[in-house]
Parts: structure tokens; sequence; C-alpha cells
């Protein structure tokens, strides 16, 4: 039986064991799927398992998308470019890491049948997940991103990546028509405080968090008559993609797979 993980700190709030066994199960594949709670200095040797072949792949979560990086032999493109891993495979006795997380983000926006090109951005956060989103948005051409983040300086550092994205102080909220959390807060029920009482109605809040399904910064969103979305999509599209990688199958994404997500 082949052996998969997800990988990460935090990592019990994880539903990738259901989609991806989920999944497994359908496509009659021997193998199983967990998630493992690791210490950044576990990171070497459980990723030395994987090319032992011990262990067959993995997902990665918040805080180890860049942590992985120097324990890796390649890079995909995409990852190369955010410095963001999500996915490791082993390919050609080599060690590969993906980003899946772009492909993810992007047919999420596509599934909700929102225009975002020409639309301004704000993303609350700097970590994990945001170069992928930038990208994401990059190739969607968006008309302006704004980067606030709690430590200015890592915001700031995005720069060297995406020269083109500006940066504000955590507190300042300025024009935007899609506002995103990227940050953890809200895995536990926190709260963002941020003012958004004076930013009116019509636009898009999005959270990247799936579970809770509905954090408070969405609750807020939709108090204020917006429209408000979860990281549901973006989180099964980016398994989907993990998948295909794995397995050379693209797994089913359909009513059943949202229910079983939505089944806590």
């Amino acid at each position: 039986m082949t052996k998969y993980f997800v990988i990460g700190n935090p990592i019990k709030h994880s539903l990738s064991p259901r989609l991806h066994n989920y999944w497994l199960k359908q496509n009659n594949i021997n193998a199983v799927y967990q998630k493992i709670k690791l210490e950044e200095n576990e990171i070497e040797n459980f990723i030395s398992k994987i090319k032992n072949q011990e262990i067959n792949g993995c997902n990665v979560t918040v805080p180890f998308k860049k942590t992985v990086i120097p324990f890796l032999d390649k890079l995909s493109l995409e990852a190369e470019q955010t410095q963001s891993v999500n996915t490791i495979s082993f390919h050609n006795g080599n060690l590969v890491g993906h980003n899946t997380d772009i492909g993810g983000f992007q047919k999420a926006i596509n599934n909700l049948n929102y225009n975002i090109k020409d639309k301004k951005i704000l993303i609350l956060g700097a970590g994990g997940v945001v170069p992928s989103i930038i990208f994401a948005l990059n190739k969607m051409e968006v008309s302006k991103i704004i980067v606030t983040n709690r430590t200015y300086k890592k915001a700031e550092n995005l720069k060297s990546q995406f020269n083109k994205i500006n940066i504000v102080n955590w507190g300042e909220v300025p024009d935007f028509d899609m506002i995103i959390n990227a940050t953890s807060l809200g895995l536990n029920n926190e709260t963002i405080n941020l003012n958004t009482s004076d930013i009116g109605d019509g636009k898009l809040f999005y959270d990247v968090i799936y579970n809770p399904s509905e954090t408070n910064f969405l609750k807020e969103g939709k108090k204020l008559g917006n429209q408000t979305e979860n990281g549901k999509f973006m989180f099964i599209y980016q398994a989907f993609e993990a998948f295909k990688l794995w397995h050379d199958i693209e797994p089913s994404v359909n009513n059943e797979v949202l229910n079983l997500l939505d089944n806590d």
C-alpha cells in the first residue's frame, strides 16, 4: 500500500485526508493519505522518506511551503517563481516541488463567475499561499494588488518577487473591489481587527480558510451586504491538481465531494 501525507503545523483542521481518501477509494487505488503535524527540525528527515519511497508523496501547508525547498531536487516553474511548494512528488529519481495553489485559486475564482479582470485586490497576509495568489491574480490581469500584513517587512519582502504590488500598513483599508484573507486568523474563530465598516457593498470578501466554513471575516463581509466565498473550491482544486500529479488521474469534483467537506 502506498502512503501520502499532508504536513503542517497546525494540521488538525485539514480535511485533505477526507478528500484524497475518497478519491483513492473511488479510483480503486491501493493507498492511504494521512495528516501529520511536524516541527521545522523534522522536515528534512520526513522528506528523505519520500526520496527513499517509504512515503510516495506529500502536500505541504502552513508554515512549511518555503521551508521544504532546500530539501528538494527540482521545482516546477510555478514553484520556482513563487518560492512556494504545496505538493511534492518523486519523479525519475528526483524530489520535485510543485505549486498547485495557483491553479486551485484560478479555478475557484472562475467557478464563481466573478469577472476579476481590471479589479483592485486587497490581500491580508504575506506568507504561505500569498505568492501563489499574487501569481494567479497577475495571470488573471487584475489592475492593482495591495498587500497588508501585521509584520510590514514581511509584506515588503514580497516586492522582490512581485515589484508591481503596493504595500500598506496593517490597519489601513484602501479602496478595493475584492479583499482576500490569506492569514490564519479565523482558523480558531479569531476576529481580524480591521475597520471595514466604511467600504460599502458590492465587494467580494474571499477567505482562503475553508474550515470553519464561515469565518468572522466572512460574517462581517456578509453583514455589510457583500458577496462572500470561502476557500473550499480553492482547496478542492489544488488537491485535484496534486492527485493528478501523483496518480495521473483526474478525480471527480461533484456534489458528493462538496457534501463530504461540509459534514464535519
